[in-house]
């Protein structure tokens, strides 16, 4: 690749970084750094996202203290962060770590996903409160906050101990004390001859080879030819072309703040943890990906949206963030080409419907991560009003090999319409664990019975669940389908995140049934009616089942929910459910 000459320096549209407390924003022990936009009287004020992330943090930081957030401690908080009583309210009552009760000596998050779910039958859940109990007053000692995945899909049941993850059959042993305590590495494998998402993890290319002398260069031109020929699309479940975005975010007007990236970190969906992968492994990747998607969008500022159950990849993330701007990777005038792009980290705080883009933007500028309609989309009105594009983590790291190589490289492969690779995230059940690169158009059953092995149990597969809570589910014989966006959706299912549940016949489908409607009541974000009262009624259906009662009769339910939600979230729901009753 031969680098243009280098284009005159442009000025950064990023101000300069003040400290929360010279502007009311104060008690905070975590370091914010504010930006700010002009009034139309002239004068500074720190943007929405800058209040939001401060009141957060100091509710985050109240709870991880064992404060209860009552109404005498949110209106003190409320008048030490100068924002409404109504809106510390509203966190406190939405995000799942601001209202569990939490005992500021061990707090313990076992895992309620579908992957976990489907190694005990959901008994670890029990067994980790009984647990908790034996130390007597619970709230006083261990208070237990289960969460819908933490991202150890493929050696479940799991936990969080603190922020120390334990993971495997001998879960309440290992958080107990009388076994040793277990935290497996993700088993990863790429069934190419030449990787591309897992390049940096497979040995083949190290991070940080492209973006050098394409930021020389400030050559936006190449990134955006080579991701259109490349038709890469969004792996974060819609697969939306990514160039398209990038496009229609780099050509509408800001209103004089900075334009934003966002890296989507919030890999929520049971079964899927090939974000964690890539962030806690090869976070450089990532954040090379991050730089040149924010040359071809035109960015100014970059965020990384972490999911609070992934505390070693926010970690890990800014560790390899601090070696990029030593190294000159990131920051004002990135090696000498006039760019200005920097990164910071964003940890959510515990919302799966915050994985949507609109939901996303609400959290990081302190609201409850509610969907918004659309138009405006992200790309035109995102965060704080600015031009925005939020790809998620598998995305951004496919881009340094699409660059490197040329587009055509990466359009060979693949089928039809869905060009490149998948990784596929394989659960614990299967004889063979872990996150696999393949090629698009490989077949499902391919996948399941020659890299999985089938069941790890043995005996005959029941079901299989693809693309997380809102992908679905095919039965043994309905796996003869190649894994693309297109071929998949023909099927009745969703490619989603590329996580693939074996369930055997061990597990009650009724109990399944309660298990999906559980998720969809807990993780709705109660927006719009259709999706808040429709996933209410389900659970409803589904526990009276569970416990003897006649099928499940919807009505209009599903059809409502299926018409009318708002966002993708409702909507995917009566498919999900129907899915599970066609297999069964």
């Amino acid at each position: 690749m031969t680098a243009l000459p280098p284009k005159p320096a442009r000025r950064s549209v990023v101000p300069r970084a003040k400290t929360a407390p010279q502007h009311g924003i104060k008690g905070c022990r975590s370091s914010i750094a504010l930006q700010f936009v002009v009034s139309r009287s002239g004068r500074p004020h720190p943007t929405a996202s800058v209040r939001g992330i401060a009141t957060l943090e100091r509710l985050r930081e109240a709870r991880r203290d064992g404060e209860q957030l009552g109404p005498e401690r949110i209106a003190a908080l409320s008048e030490e962060l100068g924002v409404p009583r109504a809106r510390a309210v509203g966190l406190a009552s939405y995000y799942d770590d601001l209202r569990t009760e939490r005992s500021s000596e061990r707090h313990l998050r076992p895992c309620a996903g579908t992957a976990c779910f489907a190694a005990t039958g959901g008994s670890h859940l029990a067994a980790v409160s009984d647990l908790a109990g034996e130390s007597g007053d619970r709230s006083a000692s261990t208070s237990v906050q289960p969460v819908h995945c933490l991202g150890y899909c493929y050696a479940g049941p799991a936990a969080l101990d603190g922020e120390q993850a334990r993971s495997g059959p001998d879960l309440v042993e290992q958080l107990s004390g009388r076994a040793k305590p277990s935290d497996p590495e993700i088993p990863f494998a790429a069934e190419l001859n030449e990787p591309v998402v897992l390049a940096g993890l497979s040995g083949t290319e190290s991070a940080w080879q492209v973006w050098p002398q394409l930021a020389r260069a400030a050559d936006r031109a190449a990134v955006i030819g080579a991701v259109s020929e490349s038709q890469l699309r969004g792996r974060g479940g819609a697969g939306f072309p990514a160039a398209v975005k990038w496009n229609a975010a780099a050509e509408a007007p800001a209103s004089g703040g900075p334009r934003h990236l966002i890296c989507n970190g919030d890999e929520g969906d049971p079964g899927a943890f090939v974000d964690r992968l890539l962030m806690e492994r090869d976070p450089a990747r990532v954040l090379e990906g991050m730089a040149l998607a924010a040359l071809a969008s035109r960015s100014d500022r970059g965020h990384v949206y972490v999911r609070s159950e992934y505390p070693r990849a926010a970690a890990e993330l800014e560790r390899a963030i601090a070696e990029a701007r030593a190294a000159g990777h990131l920051g004002r005038n990135v090696h000498g080409g006039g760019i200005d792009f920097d990164v910071e980290v964003f940890r959510g705080v515990g919302s799966y419907v915050a994985g949507e883009e609109t939901s996303l933007i609400a959290s990081m500028e302190g609201r409850r991560g509610e969907v918004r309609p659309r138009p405006p989309f992200p790309t035109s009105s995102g965060l704080d009003g600015q031009p925005t594009v939020v790809n998620n983590v598998e995305t951004l790291s496919a881009l340094p090999w699409i660059v490197a190589r040329g587009g055509a490289a990466y359009a060979a492969l693949g089928a039809g319409a869905s060009r490149g690779t998948k990784v596929v995230c394989l659960s614990g059940t299967f004889t063979h664990p872990g996150a696999y690169e393949i090629e698009l158009g490989t077949s499902l059953r391919e996948v399941v019975e020659g890299l999985g092995g089938g069941l790890a149990e043995g005996g005959p597969l029941r079901a299989v669940q693809v693309g997380g809570p809102l992908g679905g589910f095919l039965g043994p014989t309905e796996l003869d389908v190649p894994i693309t966006f297109e071929d998949l959706l023909a099927a009745g299912v969703d490619l989603g995140h590329g996580s693939l549940i074996a369930i055997g016949e061990r597990i009650d489908p009724r109990a399944l049934l309660a298990h999906v409607w559980g998720f969809v009541a807990a993780e709705s974000c109660g927006a719009c009616a259709p999706c808040r009262l429709g996933s209410a009624r389900g659970l409803a259906a589904a526990r009276k089942l569970a416990g003897g009662g006649d099928r499940p009769e919807y009505g209009s339910t599903l059809e409502t929910m299926r018409a009318a939600s708002l966002c993708a979230f409702g909507r995917g729901v009566p498919g999900v459910i129907r899915s599970l009753e066609r297999v069964y």
